[in-house]
């Protein structure tokens, strides 16, 4: 796929910039088995998650059940976090995609397996699904990033990260589309996808959660037969550590203390990140549901506008901010989706939400761009598994916080689910100082 990127009329001079770039980069033909892999997972992957928490507030209406499990399920991924990244750091990358993928697939194929056989979940297995995806994206992302800085020279980190940006936001506009479909059907030839109706010549019923789930069960087994044709030749090439687990993480956590500018700067260009998973999976649903009034079909709309958002920001970013500081472009960006997030929780507006989720999409992408290619050039390759792990427990324990502040009764009752974007886009503001002082400070110097 990697070979053009046609599919996509953005610009036809940057995809032919894209494509000349990344034939120069070494083992070409692994990077794009690694991308296939990824469109494959995370197109049935995307469809699952989008589809969980409407379950949840909509089919079965027991949207707290669903954020306490998120609490906790977040509160365990703390521990799974830290492990993960010296996992990554210890074994081969290329073997985790493989061992992982099996452990997921096996797991959600049979729990598909047990709704077709009772033609019913019970909640604690729908949760089960949700959490092993969770899981899963908590080593698989570090993993990728790892494994794609391992295979790629350093002078197209850049690049890399745009394609995988890029790729991944294409195969969630195509997860987003799909979900409209499926989780309300096409009746009498007609489906709203986007705030625009589609006629189709055909109707199709909406699929139970237990057929999305053998869906997603289905592509792991693909995934894993890609990973097994990847042939790689290292770029980066470090000195494996072996030591314990705890021993590992102390060195992350020690390198960081001795470069307090990328320490600050990771935590911080972090807490977009951070509020954008619990808007996803926790207020999102709610806000479309209690607040705009809306159905399924605007929920999972969301998600290709976000997408289309993080396309043009994976295309452009790069050549927008080339000649500004990473601290000074992500405090733009963050201050131009805080704007966004006030509008958007006090008018009730459907192409207002569809603008914002496209601007989130920009900015969350961006700012992931920014702060991946800034960590790689500044983190050696056989240590950043054990940095982002430390970098991720961060992230985790402001998520934490975040959803016991957001599952208060208040924010239930009625519409008050728009003042958690609020609060959302007050916390990012304030995110802005400590990275204007870190490029104050990197000035003087």
């Amino acid at each position: 796929m990697y070979n053009s990127f046609n599919i996509i009329h953005l610009s036809k001079i940057r995809i032919m910039q894209l494509n000349l770039n990344f034939v120069f980069m070494k083992n070409r033909r692994a990077i794009i088995l690694l991308f296939l892999a990824n469109i494959i997972s995370g197109l049935a992957q995307g469809i699952s998650m989008i589809a969980i928490p409407w379950y949840f507030v909509e089919v079965i209406d027991r949207s707290s059940t669903f954020t306490n499990s998120y609490l906790l399920i977040t509160f365990l991924t703390l521990f799974w976090g830290l492990y993960a990244g010296t996992l990554i750091d210890r074994y081969s990358r290329k073997k985790l995609f493989i061992y992982v993928n099996l452990v997921c697939g096996t797991i959600i194929g049979l729990v598909a397996l047990y709704g077709f056989l009772n033609k019913f979940l019970p909640d604690f297995l729908v949760i089960l699904v949700f959490a092993t995806t969770i899981f899963n994206y908590n080593i698989h992302y570090p993993n990728l990033y790892a494994f794609g800085q391992q295979i790629t020279e350093r002078k197209y980190y850049g690049k890399l990260n745009s394609i995988i940006e890029i790729q991944g936001q294409v195969t969630s506009v195509l997860a987003g589309a799909f979900a409209a479909i499926l989780l309300t059907g096409i009746q009498n030839n007609n489906i709203e996808i986007g705030g625009i109706n589609f006629s189709i010549p055909f109707s199709i019923e909406a699929w139970t959660i237990y057929e999305i789930f053998l869906l997603d069960a289905i592509t792991y087994l693909f995934v894993i037969i890609i990973f097994t044709l990847i042939r790689y030749q290292s770029v980066v090439i470090d000195k494996i550590n072996k030591e314990n687990i705890l021993e590992r993480f102390k060195q992350g956590y020690s390198f960081l203390e001795k470069n307090r500018k990328i320490f600050i700067f990771g935590i911080f260009s972090y807490v977009l990140f951070a509020f954008t998973l619990v808007m996803i999976h926790i207020l999102l649903p709610s806000y479309v549901h209690d607040f705009l009034n809306m159905g399924g079909h605007v929920y999972a709309s969301s998600e290709i506008y976000y997408s289309f958002g993080a396309i043009f920001s994976g295309f452009l970013i790069i050549n927008i901010f080339k000649r500004v500081s990473s601290f000074v472009s992500i405090a733009i960006l963050f201050f131009l989706v805080s704007i966004t997030f006030f509008l958007m929780s006090f008018y009730k507006i459907l192409w207002l939400f569809f603008i914002g989720s496209f601007i989130l999409g920009i900015t969350n992408a961006g700012v992931r761009i920014i702060r991946t290619t800034f960590l790689f050039n500044n983190i050696p390759n056989n240590i950043i598994g054990r940095v982002n792990s430390v970098f991720n427990s961060f992230n985790i324990i402001m998520r934490i916080c975040l959803i016991t502040i957001f599952s208060i009764s208040f924010f239930n009752y009625e519409s008050n689910i728009r003042f958690t974007y609020l609060i959302g886009g007050l916390i990012i503001l304030l995110a802005i100082v400590p990275l204007m002082n870190l490029y104050q400070s990197n000035k003087n110097n």
